[in-house]
């Protein structure tokens, strides 16, 4: 365990010991990209399982650490399951909760199962959307200026934090932030606690356990919540959304605002990008940086889809690039079979820490590997496509990224080349994705969500 992570789980500990009381029999940090601690402490005889929760170390937070925690608190105190909050701890930055039972997903599930969690889960949205706001926004959880605004206020954040820490040409960020800036949501002045990523809870025998995972919850649209949820379905599989948005109505009286529902889906879409795109363009040495290139390279794709289904545009395809072999390629596949092969099982300490980011550098030699083979075709495609767009063929692929930003900004204010730029951006997502590993893989394979029509 390097010095930082073993001087933060020290003070993890001694917090525990000290505020909250008791011994701690177990504690362990979770092997990934955020500070998380799982432990176990005994206190009069009971041992209470816990979590710590730490700021994000890949990404500025869109709204403070401390904003979760206080919204968790009081949707918990207001009948909502979420698991109950302990304490702060300022060093290292994280809060103290509940470690509950259950799982994420419904591996193993019957579809009874799904389907009574899943309207479990509807059920507490309904019941969320329709507490009084006013104590929320008095206890400093953010709230757009006006009810009208509600359904921007989120992106507005995502937006700060894409602006603050962009390091690089985004051209198909640009494009998007355009067109949503032109023709933003609209929330009909609907205002609820919402939690906005939403499906993230823990259920059992068919029951929600507890919502989880309110980084960005806030007080928004509501429609925000129903739309949010369709990228995740990808993965965990909720029931056909129709089915599940007339529940909704029929729990909460509310009308689904399908046109709203469109406009936060896309939206929605764009959010890891905006926040992860600097960590995968420069990324430091704790980034797990084929997660996050697996994340945005998939939900760019989920944001072409969903705009080409707001405008009812056709997509292009593209083929699949011809392999080629460079000077390196047998290195850097021999670096991939060899890590691959590694494993680590002495009991040591960090054990888990060291499989996972074994695992993590596995993925990114692959993907180094695929590069070499189809890197070169998948920028001359790119090229080809900008040399049809703008009239002249960038020097390489860098200075085409730069050269079709300044096109979509120019164009920005009242979106003229809207189609032509979807349908360009929609094949150069496609090859960006054939390039997270070999075709087949996992990395490089895409889950469509479902469509509105």
């Amino acid at each position: 365990m390097n010095d930082q992570r073993a001087a933060d789980t020290s003070r993890v500990r001694q917090w525990l010991e000290g505020e909250f009381g008791g011994t701690v029999v177990t504690i362990s940090r979770q092997p990934r990209w955020r500070p998380v601690w799982f432990a176990d402490v005994e206190r009069d005889g009971v041992t209470h399982k816990l979590v710590v929760r730490g700021d994000r170390t890949d990404m500025p937070l869109i709204f403070p650490l401390r904003h979760e925690m206080t919204l968790q608190t009081m949707l918990h105190d207001r009948g909502i399951p979420t698991p109950a909050v302990h304490g702060w701890i300022d060093e290292p930055m994280a809060y103290v909760m509940d470690r509950v039972e259950g799982q994420q997903d419904f591996i193993g599930c019957t579809d009874d199962e799904r389907r009574s969690a899943v309207d479990d889960y509807l059920q507490i949205l309904a019941r969320m959307h329709a507490l009084d706001v006013e104590p929320f926004a008095a206890a400093g959880i953010l709230r757009a200026s006006s009810p009208e605004h509600s359904g921007v206020l989120g992106m507005s954040r995502y937006e700060q934090v894409y602006r603050s820490t962009k390091n690089g040409p985004d051209p198909f960020m640009e494009f998007c932030l355009g067109w949503l800036h032109r023709h933003p949501p609209t929330s009909q002045g609907r205002e609820s606690v919402i939690c906005w990523d939403s499906g993230q809870f823990h259920q059992a025998n068919g029951q929600i356990v507890a919502v989880l995972d309110l980084e960005i919850g806030h007080i928004g649209d509501p429609m925000m919540d129903l739309a949010a949820w369709r990228m995740r379905d990808t993965i965990v599989g909720y029931g056909e959304f129709p089915v599940l948005y007339a529940r909704y109505e029929e729990l909460s009286g509310t009308a689904i605002d399908l046109d709203a529902l469109m406009r936060h889906h896309f939206m929605f879409t764009l959010t890891n990008q905006l926040a992860l795109g600097q960590a995968v363009s420069h990324p430091g040495i704790d980034t797990d940086l084929m997660t996050n290139m697996q994340w945005c390279y998939e939900t760019n794709l989920f944001a072409t889809e969903a705009l080409a289904e707001l405008l009812d545009v056709e997509l292009p395809t593209v083929g699949e690039p011809a392999a080629t072999s460079g000077r390196a390629s047998t290195a850097v596949e021999h670096l991939a079979e060899v890590l691959r092969s590694l494993s680590v099982g002495d009991g040591a300490v960090d054990d888990d820490f060291l499989r996972y980011r074994l695992r993590a550098l596995f993925r990114e030699a692959r993907h180094a590997a695929r590069a070499l083979e189809v890197g070169d075709a998948v920028s001359t495609d790119d090229l080809d496509d900008l040399h049809r767009l703008l009239g002249h063929r960038p020097s390489d692929w860098a200075t085409g990224e730069a050269e079709l930003e300044t096109f979509v900004l120019a164009d920005s204010a009242n979106g003229a080349y809207d189609e032509q730029l979807l349908q360009l951006f929609h094949a150069r997502n496609l090859r960006a994705h054939q390039l997270l590993g070999p075709a087949g893989s996992a990395m490089a394979t895409h889950l469509p969500i479902q469509t509105f029509r």
